[in-house]
């Protein structure tokens, strides 16, 4: 047993508690005697709660229970006899209490032995009989005093219970003037001092000298009940030093007392002292008051200095309080060091007066409140308990729970965990604050304490005792729970440096995990805390780690395992933790009585070994926080979400997120039940939907504080915080970089700005500060040797400070920032840089310069290796070590006891990273041998393990907490702390843990058949689904849905369980409550829901005749639960509430909805019984949707429709359509009749709601059956679309309005089936509606689609009776439409600025009928169909043409005249609308040819109103005049010719300019070129004949042929393919042959005088221009023998080519035009007919030259071709002008005699005559 001494420093050290239990005192009720009415004295006690009660004074007349509180007893209240005194505070009291005492020590041995003690006894009875003294407070108690120094038990203790029962009648109330007494007294007689002290200070010292080690069990008990009278007094205010030696007194009395009653006693005191010294702090009516003039003086010490002790402080009196209270007092400089942050003067510092700031020059007092007092009471006993805490712990008490340091730990450690836990307020309370007296400083208490707090936690909370650890995780707790706005930095270095490494230590115990487990589960059931980790570490850059991700990634860790059975009811009630209990997850929630820490507790306390009870726990409580962590989160979703509008409005405007305020007592906390179920008041009651499938969901009641301002507003901004996780995240990925390739990290860093210039020193600095990179990473990076690295790594030993460091610590700090690399050239230059980098910190060296710093710097390194490498045998001797480096020193030797010195600090002390030294630790393995295996029989090496980590992690926290300190001693501000209001911070916690959290909940599932752990993973799943399914996380809602779907098992019927059941209803229960937000996962719920039905029909069938597989059934009672009245209910409510989803969610529902249904039918389509459970509940899902607003319904008919008719994938970029068929197509008549008949209803349904104008609602619902009409060639179910179309028209025909168009759409595809009988079907429905029907069908707009329609019959060339009757139903709608009122012609509409609007009556139906013409004569396949829709369309609008505006003539020929001839320009390769070549021959010679004619005579009849499209109808001639084909040529040519001829009159200059500019663009496209091209003549050789057959066209056919645009561009390789050539050839041909029928027209154009009278002259001759240039080309090609030798050597030809007939046809015409022109007398051919005479002469005498060159026997041919070319110039030149004539005649004379002398032809005879007579001299 130690002695007093040796416990009073256990009174200087304390720690935390992490139990948040309270201590529950029992009320001291015995009533004092009242005297005038004064109230009744009482003692301060704190009550279950940690209130102020007052209980009246007692006596200890009956031992105290075994409680952990005192009961003190009083005895009955008496009669006031006369003899009674007053008390200073005017209370009466009887003098028996004194007379009794003072009788029995007046008849003691010792009053007789001690004259001082008898004599203050006599004095003392003289005073109190007669009735004085109650002014003289200090003469009663002298006797008493003396009695108790004497020792002697039978004085002590009635001298020690009348003073307790004094103390609380106040009689030790001074009313003396004010006087600087000291406290505490100096010594027994310190009365007799010059330093007065004060009775308060005097009486505690009396009382607490009476204890010493060998004190009775009486007397001890005595002590406890004055001490906890004194200070719990509230008339005798104790304080500082005296108070502490009251606590210490007491607190020895609970260590060295023998009995277990004392020390329960003892204990409870101690409880009580420190809940009423914190308390009092809170009391508001003494926190507003100075220190009052009636106390004594040394009770509220007035000008107290928190850094001057007082007198008596420095002059103890006794021996057995000197050490302790030195320490007290030299000890309060510590407060104004530990933490002092300078703090405005808040709230009650300026509504009380009482401080005053001390002037800044002297040593100012300060005045003190009583608040001021007791805070400085609560911080001096707070810290003692700390200091206590922080005692080490011998090995051999670590083993001994009853030992004093033990008991003395744990206590100290309960009662810190006691006051965190009852007085959190008093911590973070702004107007807690300590004040200096000698500054203008404050320290708010929670700074002042927070450093011996956290010391306290590091050094304990690594203990391997269970208790010790225990309770330092409730004191963490309670520091998480509330104080971590104040404590951010310190709370992540216990979380990152012990906690967390202690749940992921293979090393520390199951009971350590199974406490943090369980403070873990407290924290996951604190939205709030959860929420503001997130966002001050997982969000903080600066955080090291993302303690919540990895929390949850731990806690998922440990729930995954596999789960044994459940232990019975009695195994599992006996292992599991009580609430009471302190391991308990409830524990904390309430307060709770401390465990009794006596001795003979301490002996019954044990800690249970079941390993396999504790791992069931921790898994269990693992599991439980992670669901609590997801309750938590949706608990903060709701009421976050639900409050951010009240918050937004309470703080004008601001987000909500502040800098915490430190005295926000109502911290949030959740209000979850004890089960851990949502509220029924928390759930939404927006419907029964809701109300009735809501579970597990957790509600909360979270009281938001008000922000305050300490320093800057900082809103609640999710994106910053998301942006700074991602720049963390960032951060993160660019550490892994660098570590696994240095430089690419670099540059990564650099990109993301991390870094933000490449100059060396910025990339040194971040490379010495950052925390997450390689050490051997920044080592290889800095020992490359490019210029840049090198100067990096100058730049980065710069950094390092090695001033005055001895020489192997400059060593160990230069290696200690990275790893050496290992190649020579990298330390060589590491080595060097450390060299200079020394020598320029040291001047005071042993070293002449930096090569021997260098030198000995390597051959240290060598050394070091030397001596810890295991791998070399013979290790170095110092000897070697000094031989080695000899001469190094410019060539002298270091001292030798220098290098002796570095040789033993490198032996004993090996060179190494930090953290390998602490990776070694925690390594402990026994050795191998016989001999070793007896010394380690008996060893632990686990816990040896544990403790040798555990030891390192205690050292580093403990460093990193000083760290702390002296940087915010140096004035760096603290680290704001962020409190979270905003609901959107539950996406990203839920993104980042999501994985863990799914992992953590359905590996317990999956192994355990428990129903309480598979109730509460189904929890977290619906909760996790709740959490993703809000926040529209597609990823993590369908991984949960998913697997929760899966869990069911419900396509493996045979391996079904109970759990399965249960996973079913959860699934159940998340469709009815997450359905607005389940979106794609719908289908996974609708499956499960499609299969649990398939599972009751199994089950109720079990004689299934079906062929196929036979499959496991469910266990009996399974398949009767899945057709209880639950699961069937709600699976016919998340159908029947579908009308309850929002317009979004519907859409996604009925879309699930019917995949599963299309994969049902695939599933059994071949059955004669398919299923068609989803199919009727899509059709239920519509008519309990059916009042929804059509908005909704347009989304969901878009999908209904796929379903029951097709997939339609249709893109506006003109994707191609996707059809695929769905119900109503599927081969199972059964399948498709149902469809059908399901649509008819809905149909049926949704036409009785009328439809507004301008929607098309009907068309759409009405598209199925359009779809099953095209797709399903089934002729019953094609009958049966029909049917429901006739009865729909029937019964509904008046509230059609779009639907008609749908319903043409379906007649249409009827007319295209290959059955007459749904063809006849199909058109008699359609004539029955153009009957009975037309005005409706016009005036909802669906004339087009009618006309369409019947265009599609006329189509139909397999019922030609049909498509005649059709046509002419057709032809016969034109009248109907005129007369129709509807069509609005009887009052056509104003138009304006020539435009057609939409609703014009020509467009809505002149241009419908039009068009179906048009149709027909495009695709009718029926000759006679053809032709009169033919002449219907051309004679309608030569009929009704006059009616029609411009504008709709534009649309007319644009539209639908021109495209008629679109097949000219595609060529014969189109055969889009022909069925062959041979089709397409037939349509372009009977109908297309025709429709030109019909389109010349149109422009013919209504020339003036279309003379605007002249130039379209030119452009359709050219194109059928460049045709290859020579017989549309000769049409385009002859259709050309006839529009000139009968409508020359009619064309304007303009016009015929544009005629003109035709015929020469027509000229000089069919001029052959290319029969000059030189590449044409090369030979090449010839390879395989192609097919002829294969390139020309059948004989016989007619078919397109546009003109190919000359090949100028094709390179010489192709040209030398004969295929290509040919080709060429062919198109050359082609184009003489167009040439010649060019000139052929314009002959006969010309002769005609129509045309030739009409013609402008200008025009005219830009029309012999033409000619011209046709007779010159072919005139020299002709003449130029080589080409065309060359053209026929090549196989152009089968003979030399020539182009006789172009050459002969363009003269002769030239000839008749310019004759024609010389011969018009009309004026306006004045100017020209000259120029045409002299043209015709020159001309003349050309060909008559050439002529007569000409040789008979050769050039026969060429004769007969030009013969009447000559003689029609030698008949021109005898006509002309006199002038012209005797001009030209000596030219034309000599060449017209030539001709007499060959045999010439008659006509030229008779034309050579006609000029010989005008020569003639008679003529």
């Amino acid at each position: 047993m130690s002695a007093p001494g040796e416990t009073n420093d256990t009174l200087e050290e304390i720690s935390l508690s992490d139990q948040g239990t309270e201590i529950q005192e029992s009320h001291v009720t015995s009533p004092a005697p009242q005297a005038n009415g004064n109230q009744t004295p009482s003692a301060v006690v704190t009550d279950d709660h940690g209130s102020v009660a007052s209980t009246a004074a007692t006596s200890v007349s009956t031992p105290p229970s075994a409680a952990k509180s005192i009961s003190i007893s009083q005895p009955a209240p008496q009669r006031i006899s006369t003899t009674s005194i007053t008390s200073g505070q005017g209370q009466m009291l009887s003098t028996v209490l004194i007379t009794s005492a003072l009788k029995t020590i007046a008849a003691s041995k010792e009053a007789k032995r001690s004259q001082q003690l008898r004599e203050a006894t006599e004095h003392a009875l003289e005073m109190v009989n007669q009735g004085l003294g109650g002014d003289k407070p200090r003469e009663i108690f002298e006797p008493l005093r003396l009695a108790c120094e004497t020792q002697n038990e039978k004085l002590m203790v009635p001298s020690l219970d009348c003073i307790s029962k004094l103390i609380s009648y106040a009689f030790f109330v001074e009313n003396t003037p004010q006087q600087n007494y000291t406290s505490p007294p100096g010594s027994p007689s310190a009365s007799t001092t010059s330093v007065p002290t004060s009775l308060a200070d005097l009486v505690t010292h009396t009382i607490t000298s009476c204890y010493t080690e060998s004190t009775p069990d009486a007397v001890s008990l005595q002590i406890v009940k004055a001490l906890l009278q004194i200070v719990l007094s509230p008339h005798i205010l104790v304080h500082h030093s005296s108070l502490l030696k009251a606590v210490r007194t007491v607190y020895n009395i609970f260590l060295l007392s023998q009995s277990p009653m004392n020390q329960n006693v003892a204990q409870g005191g101690l409880t009580q002292m420190v809940h009423h010294i914190f308390a009092r702090t809170q009391v508001t009516d003494l926190a507003q008051a100075q220190v009052p003039v009636d106390q004594p003086i040394s009770a509220a010490q007035s000008t107290f200095s928190l850094s001057t002790p007082t007198a008596a402080e420095h002059d103890p009196a006794t021996p057995q309080t000197s050490s302790n209270v030195i320490q007290e007092t030299t000890e309060q400089d510590d407060v104004t060091r530990a933490a002092s942050v300078p703090l405005p003067l808040d709230e009650d510092e300026s509504e009380d007066g009482a401080r005053a700031e001390t002037p800044k020059t002297g040593r100012m007092p300060r005045v003190f409140s009583l608040r001021d007092m007791f805070i400085k009471d609560a911080f001096l006993v707070f810290r003692a308990l700390c200091k206590l805490t922080m005692k080490p712990l011998p090995p051999e008490s670590e083993r001994d729970l009853k030992s004093h340091p033990m008991r003395s730990k744990l206590l100290s450690l309960h009662l810190v965990r006691t006051i965190l836990d009852s007085h959190m307020p008093v911590f973070m309370s702004p107007s807690s604050v300590i004040l200096s007296a000698s500054t203008n400083e404050a320290t708010l208490f929670v700074q002042a304490i927070k450093q011996y707090l956290c010391l306290s936690l590091s050094r304990n909370a690594v203990s391997s005792v269970a208790q010790v650890f225990e309770a330092c995780v409730e004191i963490f707790w309670l520091v998480l729970s509330g104080m971590r706005s104040r404590l951010k930095r310190e709370i992540e270095v216990l979380f990152n440096e012990i906690f967390i490494p202690i749940l992921e230590m293979r090393t520390s115990t199951l009971q350590q995990k199974l406490v943090l487990s369980n403070m873990l589960q407290r924290l996951c059931q604190d939205p709030q805390a959860l929420v503001e980790i997130y966002l001050n570490y997982d969000c903080d850059i600066s955080a090291v780690e993302n303690i919540y991700e990895r929390l949850m990634n731990i806690i998922s860790k440990l729930s995954t395992v596999h789960h044994g059975p459940p232990p019975s009811k009695a195994s599992s009630s006996a292992q599991s933790p009580s609430p009471a209990q302190p391991g308990s997850a409830k524990a904390g929630q309430q307060h709770s009585l401390p465990p009794s820490l006596t001795t003979t507790a301490l002996s019954e306390a044990s800690v249970n070994s079941d390993t396999v009870a504790l791992e069931r726990r921790l898994h269990q409580q693992s599991l439980e926080s992670l669901v609590f962590v997801l309750r938590s989160l949706v608990a903060w979703k709701d009421a976050a979400g639900r409050n951010s509008a009240s918050l937004t409005r309470l703080q004008n405007g601001t987000n909500g997120l502040t800098v915490s305020d430190p005295a926000s007592a109502s911290r949030s906390r959740s209000s979850l039940g004890e089960d851990g179920k949502e509220s029924p008041s928390s759930m939404d009651a927006k419907s029964l939907r809701r109300t009735s499938t809501a579970s597990g969901g957790g509600s909360i009641d979270l009281r938001v504080a008000t922000p305050t301002m300490e320093r800057s507003p900082l809103e609640d901004d999710p994106g910053r915080f998301e942006s700074e996780k991602l720049r963390k995240m960032t951060l993160a990925e660019g550490y892994r970089l660098f570590n696994s390739k240095p430089k690419k990290g670099i540059n990564y860093f650099l990109d993301k700005g991390f870094i933000s210039s490449r100059t060396p020193k910025v990339i040194a600095a971040f490379l010495m500060n950052a925390d997450g990179l390689s050490k051997t990473s920044i080592g290889e990076y800095l020992g490359e040797g490019d210029e840049e690295n090198i100067a990096i790594m100058h730049a980065f030993v710069d950094m390092m400070d090695l001033t005055n460091l001895p020489f192997v610590n400059a060593l160990r700090t230069f290696l200690q920032a990275f790893r050496l690399p290992g190649e020579a050239q990298k330390i060589d230059r590491y080595m060097l840089k450390f060299a200079d980098r020394y020598m320029a910190g040291n001047s005071d060296t042993p070293f002449a310069n930096a090569t021997t710093a260098y030198v000995l710097a390597y051959s240290t390194i060598m050394l070091n290796t030397d001596a810890h490498n295991p791998q070399v045998k013979k290790r170095m001797t110092k000897q070697d070590f000094t031989k080695n480096n000899r001469g190094i020193n410019d060539d002298a030797d270091l001292p030798e006891e220098f290098l002796s010195a570095i040789y033993d600090d490198i032996q004993s002390n090996e060179i190494r990273m930090k953290d390998e030294a602490e990776a070694q630790l925690g390594v402990v393995q026994p050795a191998v041998g016989l001999a070793n295996v007896l010394v380690n029989v008996g060893r632990d090496f686990q816990k040896e393990a544990y403790i040798a980590q555990s030891n390192g992690m205690a050292n580093r926290t403990e460093a990193l907490f000083k760290t702390m300190m002296r940087a915010q001693r140096r004035g760096k501000p603290a680290e704001h702390f962020f409190s979270a209001s905003h609901f959107v911070h539950v996406r990203p916690m839920f993104e980042v843990a999501w994985m863990s959290f799914l992992a953590g909940i359905s590996g317990p599932l999956q192994s355990t058949d428990s129903l309480e752990v598979v109730e509460l993973c189904l929890d977290g799943f619906k909760l996790a689904i709740r959490i993703a399914a809000f926040f529209d996380m597609e990823l993590e809602r369908n991984a949960f849905v998913t697997t929760l779907a899966k869990f069911t098992f419900l396509n493996n019927l045979g391996e079904m369980k109970a759990k399965n059941m249960e996973a079913i209803k959860a699934l159940l229960d998340v469709a009815l409550s997450e359905g607005d937000h389940l979106k794609g996962s719908w289908r996974d719920v609708l499956m499960c829901v499609s299969q649990l039905e398939h599972m009751q029909l199994i089950g109720s069938q079990e004689h299934d005749g079906r062929k196929g597989r036979s499959k496991k059934l469910p266990a009996e009672e399974l398949a009767n639960e899945s057709r209880s009245t639950h699961i069937t209910v709600s699976v016919d409510m998340v159908f029947s509430l579908s009308n309850q989803l929002s317009g979004a969610a519907i859409v996604d529902f009925v879309q699930a909805l019917s995949d599963v249904s299309w994969e049902e039918i695939q599933s059994s389509g071949l059955s004669e019984t398919p299923r068609l459970f989803s199919i009727r509940k899509l059709v239920e899902v519509c008519y309990y949707n059916m009042n929804r607003i059509r908005l909704e319904w347009v989304n969901m008919w878009a999908i209904l429709g796929e379903h029951f008719n097709q997939v339609s994938l249709i893109s506006k970029s003109e994707i191609v359509v996707l059809r695929l068929p769905k119900v109503c197509c599927h081969s199972n008549v059964h399948v498709s009749n149902f469809a059908l008949d399901s649509l008819r209803q809905l149909a049926m349904r949704f036409l009785e709601k009328e439809e507004l104008p301008s929607f098309k609602f009907q068309k759409d619902f009405l598209k199925p059956f359009q779809y099953t009409m095209v797709h399903n060639n089934n002729p019953e179910s094609r009958d049966m679309v029909l049917q429901c179309l006739q009865q729909m028209i029937q019964a509904r025909a008046h509230n059609l309005r779009s639907g008609w168009r749908t319903m043409f759409a379906v007649f249409s595809a009827a007319s295209k089936v290959f059955n007459e009988s749904i063809a006849s079907y199909a058109f008699e429905i359609v004539t029955i509606v153009n009957r009975d029907h037309f005005s409706s069908v016009v005036f909802h707009g669906s004339f087009a689609d009618l006309t369409v329609c019947i265009a599609d019959f006329c189509k139909a060339s397999k019922f030609q009776r049909i498509s005649l009757v059709a046509t002419s139903m057709l032809r016969e709608l034109v009248p109907q439409m005129l007369k129709c009122p509807e069509c609005g012609f009887t009052n056509p509409p104003s138009r304006q600025e020539n435009v057609l609007k939409a609703d014009d009556p020509m467009i809505r139906f002149w241009f419908p009928m039009l068009f179906s013409f048009v149709d027909i004569i495009l695709n009718g396949e029926d000759l006679e169909v053809r032709r009169v829709a033919l002449e219907s369309f051309f004679g309608n609008l030569k009929t009704h043409g006059t009616d029609f505006p411009p504008e709709f003539w534009d649309i007319v020929c644009k539209e639908l005249i021109f495209p008629i001839f679109s097949v000219l320009r595609s060529g014969p390769q189109d055969l889009s609308r022909f069925h062959s070549q041979e089709d397409m021959s037939v349509w372009i010679s009977t109908t297309m040819i025709q429709a030109l004619r019909d389109t010349i005579d149109l422009w013919t009849f209504h020339f003036t109103i279309l003379e605007r499209f002249l130039d379209g109808l030119l452009d359709l001639l050219r194109s059928f005049i460049c045709q290859e084909n020579d017989t549309l040529a000769r049409i385009g040519t002859s259709c050309l010719q006839q529009l000139l001829e009968n409508n020359a009159p009619k064309l304007s200059p303009q016009l015929w300019q544009r005629v003109i500019t035709t015929i020469v663009w027509l000229f000089k496209t069919t001029t052959p070129y290319q029969l000059l091209d030189e590449r044409l003549r090369t030979e090449v050789d010839e390879g395989p004949a192609p097919n002829a057959a294969a390139e020309e066209p059948q004989k016989n056919t007619l078919l397109p042929a546009p003109l190919s645009p000359p090949i100028t561009d094709v390179n010489d390789g192709n040209l030398a393919n004969p295929a290509t050539r040919k080709r060429i050839f062919s198109l050359i041909i082609t184009k003489c042959v167009l040439q010649l029928l060019l000139i052929e027209t314009t002959h006969e154009l010309l002769q005609s005088s129509e045309v030739y009278e009409n013609i402008p002259p200008e025009h005219l001759l830009g029309l012999m221009t033409v000619l011209d240039d046709s007779y010159q080309f072919a005139r020299g090609f002709n003449a130029n023998k080589e080409v065309r030798n060359g053209l026929w050597k090549v196989g152009f030809m089968r003979h030399p080519p020539n182009l006789l007939k172009q050459e002969s046809s363009s003269a002769a015409t030239l000839v008749n035009v310019l004759l024609r022109i010389a011969s018009d007398k009309r004026p306006e051919q004045a100017k020209n007919r000259e120029d045409a005479s002299t043209r015709l002469v020159l001309l003349g005498r050309m060909i008559i030259s050439d002529f007569n060159q000409l040789k008979p026997d050769v050039q026969g041919r060429n004769i007969s071709a030009w013969s009447p070319v000559v003689a029609e110039v030698l008949e021109g030149f005898s006509v002309c002008e006199d002038s012209i004539f005797h001009m030209y005649l000596p030219a034309l004379y000599p060449l017209a005699v030539d001709l007499l002398v060959k045999d010439i032809s008659p006509e030229i005879r008779v034309a050579l005559r006609s000029v010989l007579i005008r020569i003639s001299p008679g003529a």
